[in-house]
C-alpha cells in the first residue's frame, strides 16, 4: 500500500506527511509514484500478448509529472481538449499515441491535432465529420479518424458521468454508424483508422463494459462486410476504484471479457483508464482551522474547500478521511467543511474523527478529477502538487498566489 501509518503518521510511500505538509504547506495533493506504476502494471499484464494501447485518460490528472511517468511507461493518451494535447507533447508524451475524444473540437484545435500527427480524432456527430474533412482540405492533410458509436448500453453509474445511453449528448447513434463510416469513406480528405465507444465512469461491474465490446463487435463486423476496415477499436475506459465500501472487480475481469469478445480480431485494442490509474494514487492534505460545535452538527472547518475538490458537492461523493498523525484528541462525529462561502462546502459528512485545530487531514482517493476539476472560486488559489517516489518528494506544481488570479485582469481608466 502507498498509504499507510508508520509509528502513528500516516505517510506517502516512505515520506511522511505531516513533513510534506510542513514543507510545501496546505492544501496540497500528494501523488505516489509507485501507485500510479502498480496500477498501469494490471492493464499491461491484462494486455499481455494482444496489439494493444493504454490511453491514459488525461482529464483525470494532467500534472505533467504524472504525464511524463505515464508515458515513460510506454502509455498514450485519450483527450479531451487543444490544451490537453499540449500538456502531453510538453511532458514528452508521443502525438502518434494520442486520441482526441470530445463533442466540441473546434477548428483550432483539429488543425493543432492534425499539425502534431495524432493517432485519431474520435468523431461524435456527422456535422464534425463535415467540419474535420474541412479543415483537413484547407492544410493539405488527410485526417485519421473514427467514431465514437453510442452503444446504448447502461453503466449503471452515476448519471452525470454516464455516457453510453441514448439520451447522452456522447457519439453517435448505434443505427447510423455505418452510413457515417461509408460517408467518412468517400472523403479524400479523411482516412479511417477505428472505432469507439465510452460507456461512463467509475464502473464497478464488468457486465456493462463486456456488453459494450458485444455491441462494438457486431459493428464492426458489419464494417466488414461493407468493406470498411480498422486498424484499432477503442472500447473506452471507466473502470472505477474503491472510495468507500464498493465491490470491484479487478480489471482482469473487464478486459479478459473484452478480449474474449474480440478474440480472432487483429485490430489494436485501445482502453482508456483514468481514474482507475491515479485515484488512489493521491491524497488532498488539509490542516484543521476551528472546530466548531453547532446545534444540530459539529464541524472541522478545514483550509481545503470545495474549489480543491468538487466531488463531494458535485456527485455527493464520499471520500474517506484519515487524520495524519494519530493523537490523543478527542472522538467526535463532524462534517468536514471548507471556508468557501456555499452550503455545499464540503469534503466529508457525518465522520467519527479524532481531531484538534491545527492537526493535519488526508483526503483519500483523490488524485483523480481533484485538481484537475479544481477552480478559483471565492479568489483562492490552487494548491501545490507533490509527488513521492520512495523516500524522495518533489514539487510538481507550485502553489499560486493571488497576485497571479488577477495579474491578466484590468481596471477601467
Amino acid at each position: 500500500m502507498s498509504f499507510e501509518y508508520h509509528s502513528g503518521r500516516l505517510h506517502a510511500e516512505e515520506v511522511a506527511l505531516d513533513d510534506i505538509a510542513r514543507r510545501h504547506g496546505t492544501p496540497c495533493y500528494v501523488y505516489s509514484r509507485a501507485a500510479i506504476e502498480s496500477a498501469y502494471r494490471e492493464y499491461s499484464a491484462a494486455l499481455a500478448g494482444r496489439p494493444a494501447l493504454i490511453a491514459y485518460s488525461v482529464k483525470a490528472n494532467s500534472n505533467l509529472a504524472v504525464l511524463a511517468l505515464i508515458s515513460r511507461l510506454g502509455a498514450g493518451f485519450d483527450i479531451v481538449s487543444g490544451g490537453e494535447l499540449k500538456r502531453v507533447i510538453a511532458a514528452g508524451g508521443d502525438p502518434r499515441k494520442v486520441v482526441f475524444s470530445g463533442v466540441g473540437k473546434t477548428e483550432d484545435e483539429i488543425a493543432l491535432a492534425l499539425e502534431a500527427g495524432i493517432l485519431s480524432l474520435n468523431l461524435e456527430s456527422g456535422a464534425e465529420l463535415e467540419r474535420v474533412d474541412a479543415v483537413a482540405a484547407r492544410l493539405g492533410k488527410v485526417a485519421p479518424v473514427a467514431f465514437r458509436v453510442n452503444p446504448d448500453v447502461d453503466a449503471r453509474t452515476h448519471p452525470y458521468i454516464s455516457t453510453g445511453l441514448k439520451q447522452n449528448k456522447f457519439g453517435v447513434a448505434y443505427a447510423e454508424a455505418e452510413k457515417l463510416y461509408r460517408d467518412a469513406a468517400e472523403r479524400p480528405n479523411v482516412k479511417i483508422v477505428g472505432i469507439g465507444c465510452h460507456i461512463g465512469s467509475q464502473l464497478t461491474r464488468a457486465g456493462p463494459f463486456v456488453a459494450a465490446a458485444e455491441r462494438m463487435l457486431a459493428l464492426v463486423q458489419q464494417l466488414d462486410t461493407a468493406g470498411i476496415t480498422l486498424e484499432h477499436i477503442d472500447l473506452g475506459g471507466g473502470i472505477g476504484i474503491r472510495y468507500h465500501e464498493e465491490r470491484l472487480e479487478p480489471i482482469g475481469a473487464f478486459l479478459d471479457g473484452a478480449l474474449g469478445m474480440l478474440a480472432g480480431r487483429k485490430e489494436t485494442l485501445i482502453v482508456d483508464p483514468g481514474r482507475s490509474l491515479v485515484g488512489n494514487a493521491g491524497v488532498l492534505l488539509t490542516r484543521v482551522e476551528l472546530v466548531k460545535h453547532g446545534e444540530a452538527k459539529n464541524f472541522l472547518v478545514v483550509d481545503a474547500a470545495m474549489n480543491d475538490l468538487i466531488r463531494p458537492a458535485l456527485y455527493d461523493a464520499w471520500h474517506e478521511v484519515r487524520p495524519v498523525r494519530k493523537t490523543g484528541a478527542p472522538q467526535g462525529v463532524y462534517d468536514v467543511v471548507g471556508p468557501v462561502c456555499e452550503s455545499g462546502d464540503f469534503l466529508a459528512r457525518d465522520r467519527q474523527l479524532a481531531a484538534m485545530a491545527g492537526d493535519l487531514l488526508a483526503v483519500m482517493s483523490a488524485g483523480a478529477y481533484a485538481m484537475t476539476m479544481s477552480s478559483n472560486y471565492n479568489s483562492r488559489p490552487r494548491a501545490a502538487e507533490v509527488l513521492v517516489d520512495g523516500r524522495a518528494d518533489f514539487l510538481v506544481r507550485e502553489r499560486e498566489t493571488v497576485e497571479e488570479l488577477f495579474a491578466k485582469e484590468r481596471v477601467l481608466p
